[in-house]
């Protein structure tokens, strides 16, 4: 009598179903990493990510105090320094346009400080390599953010002002405000984002120009963690980018409305 053979384990299975995933994939892959201080968790975020996921990463050095710059030209990257600081949305401006030069078919954002989970890339990448999606966003939303660590008054703003912005847009996110995204070139080429914001708010904008041209979005959970080391922004700044939220929620309404013409929504 034949024994049955051993069947692989979940993790194997994982692993086998990742590994045919890459190997399937055949569009340009480019990650951007928006710096800023990151110079302690740059190396282990590059670490993390899996291979042959991705093309070619950039990283852009928004003028940062630390050593960011000098530990990313040890690492197999592109790495770009700004002599100044332009801010969140600026860095963003640049990762985008030099991913676009450089050919990418898909740009990933991934933040430098480790506080998203690296090896998830594949999974944002898929459904845009498959046709099912323009825009792919990571929603610590769809897990278990307070376990992860999220502060409680960021879990109740972000209800709200996502729940503020799906009534109003007609859309059904679980959140609006993760920072781990995927874009597919049509989708970055349909919208002039070099007209939003140089600050946090252009995470938001983007999305809104993006919406309004109709793109595909999928959500898929990822898990939250904050740590010493991560990034984050203050109770202060949190308040002025809810107001931006609420200003650039009140622009796509008038824009809607044809009360006022914005450029950044043509």
């Amino acid at each position: 009598m034949t024994e049955p053979s051993e069947q692989p384990s979940l993790e194997q299975q994982g692993s086998e179903q990742q590994s045919v995933r890459l190997q399937e994939r055949q569009k340009k892959v480019v990650i951007v990493m928006p710096a800023y201080n990151a110079a302690q968790t740059l190396e282990k975020t590059y670490r993390a990510i899996p291979e042959g996921s991705y093309d070619s990463i950039i990283l852009v050095d928004d003028a940062s105090a630390d050593n960011t710059m000098e530990v990313a030209q040890k690492l197999s990257l592109i790495a770009i320094r700004h002599p100044q600081n332009r801010g969140y949305g600026g860095n963003q401006k640049t990762c985008y346009t030099r991913a676009l030069q450089e050919g990418a078919d898909i740009a990933v954002m991934l933040h430098p400080d480790y506080q998203y989970d690296p090896s998830m890339v594949p999974d944002l990448v898929a459904p845009i390599a498959s046709g099912e999606a323009d825009v792919v966003l990571a929603s610590r939303m769809l897990g278990d953010p307070l376990k992860g660590g999220m502060p409680l008054y960021k879990f109740i703003s972000n209800r709200i002002l996502t729940g503020m912005q799906n009534l109003v847009l007609g859309t059904h996110f679980s959140e609006f405000h993760t920072g781990y995204r995927a874009f597919s070139r049509q989708a970055l080429e349909s919208v002039n984002f070099m007209l939003n914001s140089d600050n946090f708010i252009f995470d938001n904008e983007i999305l809104v120009q993006l919406v309004l041209r109709g793109m595909r979005f999928k959500e898929i959970p990822v898990p939250t963690r904050y740590a010493f080391d991560s990034s984050s922004v203050s109770f202060w700044s949190g308040c002025v980018y809810g107001m931006g939220i609420l200003k650039t929620t009140a622009k796509y309404l008038l824009h809607r409305l044809h009360l006022v013409r914005f450029e950044q929504f043509i």
